[in-house]
């Protein structure tokens, strides 16, 4: 018989906290400090921003790196350099937060939604040919949750219609595909730093690129319009000032300096948990494909098909919270269900008008998507992953209780 279930009354498996977030330190504090005594705060001035630049570009293996002020401004500066233009078409997934299209709408084109596939739940690269017209002009592989997309089949797809390729990599820190690290396999590559992403800084991104004319119109861009070497008043194009603090960058070198062990830590403990939840039945983990050398694993994702494992998602994720296990559903509405979008509140920004006046996103369906949003989709925070093998065993143990025990939670 399985055991009483915590939320009919009987023990949590679990009942002490897992790894909170963010992790810091003293030397975290001092590195604050010095940037603040310095009397230089802003990266103009300073050397906090500059090296941090150099050492994230090098550890990705891309030549140049640009940081900015947050990852949507990082998208969107992106996008401009470019060259997206107004009624230009970018191709992007639905499950994502909203920046990955938001930022093409910004730069006043027009997001595509492409479809996913339903075991890695990322954007589908045998859809992308289909999704393409005359006006497509860049693609935006999102890597969920740190999984790499399918880069080989997407960049050449990109190569051969003449396409650029943005990589979202803000969930992607120090995850690879076939030995390379992401964000830098694009023609430009993104990540973040806000609160929750497994480098913080509180808020932050930064723009990855091999190409020197990317990278210079990137810098540009970032600062006002200005040119390396021209003077503080000239401005070539147009530009404003998405510049990250020193303080900033002060907190991503210190939290850099421990990131390295953290990502291989996230790594074997997201791949074992995925061992151990594959055997129940219903449960799929993101499958992670031969191509991916490191997750980034800043989310744990997984489906739980409601017909095999015996109880839908909702009752699944209420049991094991009174079981101790925080978990999420994660993107409960694919992106063109958004208001923004089925009501075209894009404000100002009118391209979309020049190349498809009629552009309905209620007509939209990308069913993997819908079918991941609507009843499958459950996250795992990235910090859970940061604790021991025997924090792992609780939440698997618990995943376990929760399936012997599913008929005490009725339909």
């Amino acid at each position: 018989m399985a055991d009483t279930l915590a939320i009919r009354g009987g023990v949590p498996v679990r009942t002490k906290p897992f790894a909170g977030w963010p992790v810091f330190a003293e030397s975290d504090e001092q590195a604050l400090l010095a940037a603040l005594r310095s009397g230089n705060w802003g990266k103009l001035q300073g050397e906090q921003v500059k090296t941090f630049e150099k050492r994230f570009a090098e550890y990705h293996g891309a030549r140049h790196a640009v940081a900015v002020v947050n990852g949507t401004v990082a998208l969107r500066l992106a996008l401009l350099a470019a060259g997206i233009q107004a009624g230009d078409e970018v191709l992007v997934p639905p499950y994502t937060f909203l920046a990955t299209a938001s930022a093409v709408v910004e730069a006043n084109a027009v997001p595509v939604f492409v479809d996913l596939q339903l075991d890695t739940f990322n954007i589908d690269p045998e859809k992308i040919e289909a999704a393409i017209t005359p006006r497509t002009r860049a693609i935006i592989p999102v890597h969920l949750g740190g999984l790499a997309c399918d880069m080989d089949t997407i960049m050449a797809t990109a190569r051969n219609r003449g396409l650029a390729v943005i990589e979202d990599a803000c969930h992607a820190h120090g995850a690879e595909y076939k030995g390379r690290r992401l964000g830098s396999l694009g023609d430009m590559g993104v990540f973040s730093f806000q609160s929750s992403k497994n480098l913080c800084s509180g808020e932050g991104g930064i723009i990855l690129t091999n190409n020197d004319d990317l990278a210079a119109r990137c810098w540009s861009l970032h600062n006002c319009g200005r040119a390396p070497g021209g003077a503080w008043y000239e401005h070539h194009t147009i530009g404003g000032n998405y510049r990250l603090s020193e303080f900033q960058g002060a907190v991503l070198n210190s939290q850099f300096d421990r990131f390295d062990e953290q990502a291989d830590t996230r790594d074997h403990n997201g791949k074992y948990l995925a061992e151990r939840l594959s055997k129940l039945p219903g449960l799929y983990p993101q499958v992670r494909t031969a191509d991916c050398t490191r997750h980034g694993y800043h989310l744990f994702s997984l489906r739980v098909v409601a017909a095999e494992f015996g109880i839908g998602r909702d009752a699944l994720l209420d049991a094991l919270k009174a079981e101790g296990i925080p978990t999420s559903p994660g993107y409960l509405i694919p992106l063109y269900r958004q208001p923004m979008f089925e009501n075209l509140a894009f404000g100002p920004y009118t391209g979309y008008r020049a190349s498809q006046p009629e552009l309905d996103y209620r007509q939209v369906k990308c069913p993997n998507c819908e079918t991941i949003s609507n009843d499958q989709g459950v996250w795992i925070e990235q910090r859970i992953l940061l604790g021991t093998r025997e924090d792992m065993d609780d939440i698997a143990t618990a995943f376990e209780k929760v399936h012997a025990g599913r008929d005490q939670l009725g339909a």
